[in-house]
């Protein structure tokens, strides 16, 4: 109750960076509560540990975006009024993805392997290739179809879990964090391996020059997560609206119609997001 109580959306929208360290707090509480409780089974156990919290957060911030429709009935400035709350969760994402770069980039093989099983696996069955804790990575990036099936699959799953669970989207966003992190913080690590032989002056060089090539799977990797976070947005105020309001009164086809337009929106930023992992992200790797 501690941690989910600490957050009231109303206030984090007018600071939305804030919500960065708290993306990057609970993302390492996580980890570590994973680590020293589960094991071997830390990789999901951590997620799962990092979610609990912010299920609530989100759900709060779902209830106050419906109460904002009731109030504010032109489309445009409901759009408007919306990107406050994207910039919340995108600042949270932003900071869980670098929580979970930094740490496995620094931490020791051994404990990476653990912490990192499953996002490891997964990434590899995306590429068709083979990443490892030694910095070491083979196979490219897959085709445009599979990128959009793939995304497509997570938006609706985020539109679904938000639908039926309330807050429950948050989990796949954090997954999502989770592989993005350890995507860029296996470049870091590639990067730094192939120049460890380098003269100690060279490097802190060396460690400065692999950040910006790490991070940039953050080019696709922000609006994509933009659009996962607007769809579960639009499927968690269709939900708190069916059960607040008589869906055949005139309240519930305005939310609806909002709604409905949050997800027109995130559906064409998540095709321009596919497009800029497959055609722009491969040239700054």
């Amino acid at each position: 109750m501690v941690l989910e109580s600490i957050i009231i959306p109303a206030e984090m929208e007018r600071h939305p960076n804030r919500m960065f360290y708290v993306g990057f707090i609970y993302a390492s509480v996580g980890l570590l509560l994973g680590f020293l409780v589960f094991g071997k089974y830390a990789s999901l156990s951590s997620i799962f540990l990092t979610s609990m919290p912010l299920i609530v957060i989100l759900y709060k911030a779902i209830n106050l975006e419906e109460h904002k429709e009731m109030a504010i009935h032109s489309e445009f400035s409901l759009m408007k009024e919306h990107k406050h709350i994207l910039s919340f969760f995108i600042s949270l994402f932003l900071g869980m993805v670098i929580a979970y770069a930094i740490w496995f980039s620094v931490l020791p093989s051994s404990i990476v392997e653990r912490l990192f099983d499953t996002q490891m696996e997964t990434i590899n069955s995306l590429t068709g290739g083979d990443i490892n804790v030694t910095g070491a990575a083979t196979g490219g990036l897959p085709a445009l179809e599979t990128i959009l099936f793939n995304n497509l699959r997570v938006w609706f799953f985020c539109i679904l879990f938000s639908f039926i669970y309330g807050g429950g989207s948050i989990f796949i966003l954090t997954w999502n964090a989770s592989v993005i992190g350890v995507a860029a913080g296996n470049v870091f690590r590639e990067v730094v391996s192939k120049y460890s032989q380098a003269e100690s002056h060279k490097l802190l060089s060396v460690y400065f020059a692999a950040v910006p090539v790490s991070l940039s799977y953050l080019v696709h990797g922000i609006p994509e997560i933009a659009a996962y976070f607007l769809g579960a947005l639009g499927g968690g105020i269709i939900s708190v609206a069916v059960i607040k309001h008589d869906i055949r009164s005139k309240n519930f086809r305005h939310v609806l119609t909002d709604s409905l337009d949050l997800l027109a929106v995130s559906l064409a930023v998540l095709i321009i997001a596919a497009l800029v992992e497959v055609y722009i992200t491969p040239m700054a790797l």
